[in-house]
């Protein structure tokens, strides 16, 4: 009894939790590699890592402290960042402190890391702590892995070495810096929907290779990696807001090169011409974003002469994103390790579906949720997770009669009631054919294809076709 008692006090509060969500998200941005630092030479990452802390959450903790511990200091958040080899010493990370932005996200960066030569690695991840100012522990946050380079590579970029070069839909970063001076450093970023050149934030933007053969209008947007000379399109990945359509140049000594057309390399500088202007380029004059004309060479045709503020550093960037609630839940270990699903594969038919849960950071007291309904959940790895699929009447649902798709939210619960939600979903689905002579799925808005576009496999249960998406 007191299991089935939990149990139901358990599937209560998931249910609030539903009805009104409070998570807590903590975002990493940081670059996709890092340049090693060499003797007495610290070479800082550059973007600096970020971190951003989100959600309804926070607030709804900050309210249970001051409850608890009668005032308000204790809920303020710090955090120390470092490299993944550096042990627990505080002198090794880099002091976070977390300031609230208008849009009430709490931010914060590490302007001062960097790898060193006595560092052999080619590849490691920065460690992120968080606590409250009370000193208890919130948890532990990984980034991605990083790729450690000597220096930007001069030489022509072949797609062989796919690691440096630079794809179409992924994410980038830009800066300029003046006279290679580090406190004159400027990210491209955006503030109140407009482009503006930041001292202090940076945005990720998804670059996209666009088919030139295409009206401007349209712009439809193609496979492949970049190269110099293709028409591109930046597009901010937190806000939408996006560039017209620019034309990327290689830069050489202050000059564009016109005729280069080889792949783009990490760190490479580059200028963005606006396509079908008379050479207009992306440019910063102090904190803003605007347009500047360069000038022809006489002597070199395949060559624009172009000011300080026109030169742009790229580089590809990661984001890791970490999402919890402990809201329902008295919690009193660190909410870590924080498991990400980025994959669900469906076997089995017939009277059991079995459902594999791929991700990171799985451990034996995590359960698979189906909405409000618990699956019963078998460890494998710290990479997968596997379930059985609840039949569609645990949501009360007569399945005889069910004619449109049910789409329930896939959540992991660890056993104490933290809750992890996720970006994925499950669907159940009825065949057309369970309701004789009536269109089931006749009311299904038009767009409905793009639920089809996101199926990964189908199986055939009962009366039913259970699809699986993101």
């Amino acid at each position: 009894r007191p299991t089935a008692y939990h149990g139901s006090l358990l599937q209560d509060s998931v249910r609030r939790y539903l009805q009104l969500p409070a998570d807590q998200t903590v975002l990493i941005l940081h670059a996709k590699v890092a340049q090693k630092s060499y003797g007495n030479e610290k070479r800082f990452f550059c973007p600096p890592p970020c971190v951003y802390l989100s959600g309804p959450g926070w607030k709804l903790k900050q309210e249970q402290i001051k409850a608890r511990d009668h005032g308000e200091a204790g809920f303020r958040v710090c955090g120390y960042m470092g490299l993944d080899s550096m042990g627990s010493s505080l002198m090794e990370t880099q002091k976070l402190s977390f300031e609230e932005q208008p849009d009430s996200k709490g931010f914060s960066c590490a302007k001062a890391l960097y790898i060193s030569d006595t560092d052999k690695r080619k590849h490691f991840r920065l460690v992120l702590k968080l606590f409250f100012s009370n000193g208890q522990e919130i948890g532990t946050f990984h980034s991605k892995l990083i790729k450690v380079i000597s220096k930007p590579s001069q030489k022509k970029q072949s797609l062989k070495n796919t690691d440096l070069c630079i794809s179409s839909g992924s994410k980038v970063s830009l800066f300029n810096r003046l006279r290679s001076q580090t406190v004159s450093t400027r990210y491209l970023s955006v503030e109140g929907g407009a482009f503006i050149a930041s001292a202090r934030q940076w945005a990720a933007f998804t670059l996209h290779l666009a088919d030139e053969r295409c009206p401007r209008s349209e712009f439809p947007l193609r496979e492949g990696y970049i190269r110099y000379g293709s028409v591109v399109r930046l597009v901010c990945t937190a806000t939408g807001v996006t560039l017209p359509p620019l034309i990327i140049r290689k830069v050489m000594k202050q000059y564009a090169l016109l005729d280069v057309d080889e792949p783009i390399s990490q760190l490479h500088k580059c200028a963005f011409q606006l396509q079908g202007s008379d050479r207009m380029y992306l440019c910063l004059s102090t904190d803003k974003v605007i347009q500047f004309q360069a000038s022809p060479c006489p002597k070199e045709a395949n060559r624009e002469l172009l000011n300080d503020g026109s030169c742009w550093t790229i580089i590809s960037t990661e984001t890791v994103e970490y999402t919890f609630s402990e809201s329902l839940a008295c919690v009193r270990k660190p909410v870590s390790p924080v498991p990400l699903i980025t994959a669900l594969q469906l076997t089995g038919g017939g009277d059991v579906a079995m459902l594999e849960v791929q991700g990171e950071y799985f451990h034996a007291h995590l359960k698979v949720w189906f909405g409000d309904v618990e699956a019963e959940t078998m460890y494998r790895s710290p990479k997968s997770l596997v379930c059985v699929v609840p039949d569609v009447s645990a949501f009360g649902s007569d399945w005889r009669w069910l004619r449109y798709p049910i789409t329930v939210p896939l959540l992991l619960i660890r056993d104490d009631g933290l809750i992890y939600s996720s970006s994925f979903t499950f669907t159940y689905t009825p065949e057309q054919s369970c309701i004789p002579g009536q269109q089931v799925l006749s009311d299904v808005p038009q767009d409905s294809d793009k639920l089809l576009d996101s199926i990964h496999q189908e199986f055939t249960r009962t009366n039913f076709h259970l699809f699986m998406q993101t």
